[in-house]
Formats: C-alpha cells, structure tokens, sequence
C-alpha cells in the first residue's frame, strides 16, 4: 500500500530534512526528539555511528565542544550529556 500511494521523493525529501536538521532555539530534548521522529518518518534504519554524527552536527556550537572530551556508545548517553551542559 505504502509503495502505491507515497512517492519515492518523499522518503527523499525527509532524509535530506533529517540531514539538514539543526537545534535552532529548542533545547537538546525537542531536538532529539524531533530528529527521531523524522527517522521514523523516513523509515531509515541506519547504524547507531551514523545517527549520533546527524544528531552531534545538528546541536549547537556551544553545546557540542564537549563532544570530544567524551566517548559516547549510547546516543543517549549523549544526549543526557548534552542536556547537562545546556543547564
């Protein structure tokens, strides 16, 4: 049903929406959290390194000059850790 009725640009279009998704005026959580959506929008099932480089290049520049004191696993363990330094 999904290939019949949505378009291949579509999943075009939201994958370079996620690529080109930046922080802005939200805080690290709305952030995440709307990155994610837009993954699930997209239906992207890519591994874990790739999503923690979108959400590291997308989050401020004076949140993520921690991001190579630490060595993330987790994203969100990054993620926490990115809200620690916002507060």
């Amino acid at each position: 049903m999904k290939r019949r009725f949505v378009s291949s640009h579509y999943y075009r279009e939201l994958y370079q929406r996620l690529q080109s998704l930046i922080q802005g005026t939200k805080n690290v959580e709305e952030y995440f959290k709307e990155m994610e959506l837009a993954i699930i929008r997209a239906n992207i099932e890519e591994d874990i390194d790739a999503t923690m480089a979108i959400f590291m290049n997308g989050v401020n520049h004076d949140i993520a000059h921690i991001r190579g004191l630490y060595h993330y696993m987790e994203l969100e363990v990054m993620m926490h850790m990115f809200m620690k330094v916002e507060k």
